[in-house]
């Protein structure tokens, strides 16, 4: 079995989040506060999951999303691991752990509260630098 090497070199932290379904803490991390347009992308595979237009404030201290760029890009878990069932988010492609999917979202959509540890921020205005020009569709320009 070859062993996929991520895209970007990872922290201990990225690792601890992706791996071994660590958490960060709320309010104390990259991408909670980030009004930037952009994607953001698996920080191990470069998979493209969200997109700035979907991300608001939940109050949680979490980067928070109410849609994903593309559904196949995540998969759901089961996860019990707090004594209640929650829906573990994952990336398809690199198994990495993301987030939680709640079911508490505005306007009945979900909620995917996601690890900053676990995304690497792609601005709109260097898409095409980092081999994401197709993601353009998103913003509504060629």
């Amino acid at each position: 079995m070859i062993k996929k090497k991520s895209k970007y070199t990872l922290s201990k932290l990225q690792i601890d989040v992706t791996k071994n379904c660590g958490t960060e803490k709320p309010f104390d991390n990259e991408y909670w506060n980030n009004k930037e347009d952009g994607i953001y992308v698996d920080i191990v595979s470069g998979e493209p999951l969200f997109c700035s237009l979907h991300k608001y404030d939940s109050g949680t201290g979490w980067p928070s999303f109410f849609d994903v760029i593309k559904k196949d890009n995540i998969s759901e878990h089961e996860d019990s691991s707090l004594g209640y069932i929650r829906t573990e988010v994952k990336c398809s492609n690199s198994n990495s752990h993301l987030g939680h999917k709640f079911n508490d979202g505005p306007n009945n959509n979900p909620r995917y509260c996601i690890n900053s540890a676990s995304l690497k921020f792609i601005p709109f205005n260097k898409l095409d630098q980092y081999g994401y020009s197709n993601m353009k569709y998103l913003f509504n320009t060629n």
